[in-house]
């Protein structure tokens, strides 16, 4: 019987894993914590970025975007430093020097959609604030 039960949980462990995880995850995460007291939130929808956080959606989309570009950029330049290298390596074989070219075009196509987005949601914001 032991030797039964190991076998089913070592074939079937990841399926196993995936639905214990399914069925504890909203027990522990719905557990009334505070002891069954009422809290001054409930009943109530809450900011769940803070009392400071962005009180509408425009800012929120502001927050993220500055946020996605003060990450992106700095990836931009590595990438493109990458592909420095990429053009060095390749030393004129044609092939790699193809994989260098492919490289850059897409690290200038990945450019243009980061800043792009920041200007066309500065565009949509002037445009719906000038209404």
């Amino acid at each position: 019987m032991y030797n039964i039960s190991m076998n089913f949980i070592k074939k079937n462990w990841l399926k196993l894993s995936f639905l214990s995880y399914l069925f504890l995850t909203p027990i522990i995460s719905l557990a009334n914590v505070s002891g069954g007291a009422p809290s001054d939130t409930q009943g109530k929808i809450v900011n769940p970025l803070g009392a400071t956080g962005p009180d509408s959606i425009q800012a929120f989309i502001k927050i993220l975007l500055e946020g996605v570009l003060k990450i992106g950029i700095p990836i931009v330049a590595l990438a493109i430093i990458y592909c420095g290298f990429l053009f060095v390596a390749a030393r004129g074989n044609s092939e790699k020097l193809s994989k260098a070219k492919d490289a850059l075009l897409y690290t200038l196509i990945g450019a243009a959609i980061l800043l792009g987005s920041w200007s066309i949601s500065l565009l949509i914001v002037n445009t719906v604030t000038s209404l």
